[in-house]
């Protein structure tokens, strides 16, 4: 069974457990969409729940509308440094940070041009933490109307009126002043259950996609 899902910034921990025991078809013919989670991500910090977003040129007039593959960073803003500074402030302290730490860095260590090629370039960085294979089948047109033997996954990158779902709690770094915080970015994960990381993936259940 395959799922088609749009390739986010660091995607979620129900996204990632999709790549972990699904086939995945990437979304890359779509038109962008303001507040989803393709150019942000969702982390667990000091102060709780905090979002990391990439800024992005738009365009105006008649070229409002874009495809998502033709959004291009917008590098004048130093947002790489802070991304990364931000998560090794909320990081550091946890098992596996360290472990991973020069995975991810590479990915800041200079300027990226579209925000859809980074994005993949962060999916196949977890990929290789998880020791999954990197699944690069992408769609070549846009439909809302699948063929059967493919689900559909694309509502996850929506960042408003998520759906929820049931999740076993790990032990998250500031968990004891918050709380667990559900279906934030996989890196959370990794960086707090490393290795245990895949088991846990893969143990999560995707029955919502069939519903």
């Amino acid at each position: 069974m395959k799922t088609i899902l749009h390739p986010t910034y660091f995607p979620s921990i129900v996204t990632a457990s999709i790549m972990v025991q699904s086939e995945v078809v990437w979304e890359a013919e779509d038109n962008y969409q303001k507040q989803t989670y393709r150019n942000r991500c969702q982390i667990c910090t000091d102060r709780g729940l905090h979002s990391l977003s990439i800024p992005i040129k738009h365009v105006g007039g008649l070229q409002g509308r874009q495809k998502y593959k033709d959004v291009r960073l917008d590098n004048d803003y130093h947002w790489q440094r802070q991304h990364w500074r931000t998560l090794q402030t909320a990081y550091r302290t946890s098992p596996f940070f360290e472990y991973y730490e020069d995975e991810f860095a590479v990915l800041y260590d200079k300027p990226h041009e579209f925000l859809l090629d980074f994005n993949f370039k962060t999916i196949a960085v977890i990929s290789e933490c998880l020791q999954i294979d990197n699944q690069t089948e992408k769609t070549n047109s846009y439909t809302t109307d699948l063929s059967d033997g493919i689900l559909d996954g694309r509502f996850l990158v929506q960042c408003k009126n998520e759906k929820q779902f049931e999740q076993e709690a790990y032990v998250q770094v500031f968990g004891d002043r918050h709380g667990f915080i559900k279906n934030v970015s996989v890196l959370d994960l990794l960086f707090n259950e490393g290795t245990n990381a895949k088991s846990y993936l893969n143990s999560f259940n995707l029955d919502f996609l069939n519903a």
